[in-house]
């Protein structure tokens, strides 16, 4: 019997928990993701990518314990994979145990393992969302740049004036948004000049990891090439391009779009969402 009263009990604290949880959150956060760890350069060589671990993580603290909970998505609905070269305490003001903690945010994030696919989130509704968040690394450019599902998405935000935000090479996705994303890309990696068609974007003020600091990383391929520039394409789509000082922060918002320039731009990219957010419920 007595068993049976702490099992009782223990079935009512969990409910009430649960319960708590969902009165205290502010909403959910869409966060979109790539599937992809090789990225395909010039001379058919491939780099090693994956999402940067501060781009993602530091924000997504961010939101957390602001009261928002994340939902994660891939287009594939796998565990996406976090590139090497950014789990470093450089990103973290050089500080190892804020890095570390930062990786335990990332692994403790419901369903980090097993997200969700881009087809499952549109089946399942896009209006629960408050707001979405696109990180960045290079993966973006494999499949989220040409990416018609992504470009459903990012319409129903920008249709409904909710925050969308991305930072360094993530606002590269903002492309998906066009007739023909895909014929948009392959122009891109045939050294062509591509006409964005139907952009939502176009005209609007925005930033992406800069020609200056794309050619200092490139430098670190010791002689590989990427297939294309990101500020050059999402200038030629229409892009109204904002850029500070290499490495510096930079955060560019023009209506519901935020936009961070570099990894540096982490911090201040995650305030002007909550502060977008909180103009959005007043």
């Amino acid at each position: 019997m007595f068993k049976q009263t702490l099992l009782a009990v223990a079935v009512l604290s969990s409910l009430s928990q649960t319960a708590l949880a969902e009165e205290t959150s502010k909403g959910q956060i869409l966060v979109l993701l790539s599937s992809e760890s090789q990225m395909q350069l010039q001379d058919g060589k491939t780099l090693s990518t994956g999402y940067y671990l501060n781009e993602f993580g530091v924000p997504a603290d961010a939101f957390m314990q602001a009261g928002y909970e994340l939902v994660l998505a891939t287009p594939k609905g796998n565990a996406p994979v976090v590139d090497e070269k950014s789990v470093t305490a450089q990103y973290f003001g050089g500080s190892e145990a804020e890095m570390q903690r930062i990786q335990q945010v990332i692994a403790d994030i419901p369903g980090i393992d097993d997200t969700l696919s881009l087809q499952e989130v549109i089946d399942g509704g896009l209006a629960q969302y408050e707001a979405v968040f696109i990180p960045c690394g290079h993966a973006p450019l494999i499949d989220l740049a040409n990416n018609p599902q992504v470009g459903t998405i990012l319409t129903h935000f920008n249709a409904q004036a909710k925050p969308t935000a991305a930072i360094c090479h993530g606002p590269i996705a903002l492309l998906s948004a066009q007739q023909n994303p895909q014929q948009y890309q392959q122009a891109l990696v045939q050294q062509k000049t591509p006409v964005a068609s139907n952009w939502i974007y176009q005209g609007y003020k925005m930033t992406i990891f800069s020609d200056a600091e794309e050619t200092v990383f490139e430098a670190s391929l010791k002689g590989d090439k990427l297939q294309y520039y990101p500020g050059k394409a999402m200038q030629q789509a229409g892009g109204n391009m904002q850029y500070s000082e290499a490495w510096t922060p930079n955060v560019v918002v023009d209506r519901e779009l935020i936009t961070g320039q570099n990894p540096f731009s982490d911090k201040a990219l995650a305030a002007a969402m909550l502060d977008k957010l909180a103009t959005a419920t007043e």
